[in-house]
């Protein structure tokens, strides 16, 4: 009989920890190892679980979700990771791979494909949707031909750009977000002074109606 494959959930949203628990193990050949609400605990866990996939929300209350995959793989280069966001994978699939994760799933697609996308990234392949998979292929094919509309100019940003981005649309000051990101304030007010040329936006109050936007956008999709 083969070994249960372990996951392990890095989630801060009980209902979707429980949610992904019950999916998984309703699976005979999947077993839930155990799961984190923080990236620290995340960490530690992974190296006493040694877990053969890792599902990961890159939007966690105390961490960059990008920084801890990054750091999950630093620790343990064989881990394959899931990523299971309500973000736009137009957006953030792209990222999450050349971060290292092998998969990329959005929250409001989870009843359909969760378990298609487990069983993909634990038999060593790339999961990503359908329709995300096409459009990456007729954009190596003819590029981006579009340079100038919201999603290509998002996409523009940088892992850091599209963070510090995302906490203005969530209502944090300079300091805040300094805070929150360990980064001095004079390097985030770099780094918004960046966000608003590559988003052609002329002042701080553009800039913050844009984050907010982008982020209702996001979260109420």
């Amino acid at each position: 009989m083969l070994e249960s494959k372990k996951i392990f959930i890095v989630e801060d949203h009980p209902i979707v920890i429980k949610g992904l628990s019950q999916v998984i193990n309703k699976q005979s050949d999947l077993i839930l190892s155990g799961y984190a609400t923080n990236a620290n605990d995340a960490l530690t866990k992974l190296e006493e679980l040694k877990p053969d996939l890792v599902t990961v929300d890159i939007l966690l209350k105390d961490s960059n979700g990008m920084e801890l995959i990054k750091n999950m793989i630093y620790r343990d280069p064989n881990v394959k990771i899931l990523v299971i966001s309500m973000f736009d994978e137009e957006i953030y699939a792209e990222r999450v791979i050349k971060a290292g994760a092998k998969g990329y799933i959005m929250k409001q697609s989870l009843t359909k494909q969760l378990l298609k996308a487990i069983y993909t990234v634990l038999s060593g392949k790339i999961y990503l949707s359908e329709n995300l998979s096409i459009d990456l292929i007729n954009k190596k094919i003819k590029g981006n031909t579009n340079g100038n509309d919201e999603y290509s100019l998002i996409q523009s940003l940088s892992d850091r750009e599209l963070e510090v981005f995302q906490l203005i649309g969530d209502g944090l000051t300079t300091l805040q977000i300094a805070e929150k990101t360990n980064l001095g304030v004079k390097t985030v007010e770099t780094y918004k002074n960046r966000i608003k040329e590559k988003l052609n936006l002329e002042n701080a109050n553009l800039l913050i109606k844009k984050a907010v936007e982008w982020q209702l956008v996001n979260k109420t999709m």
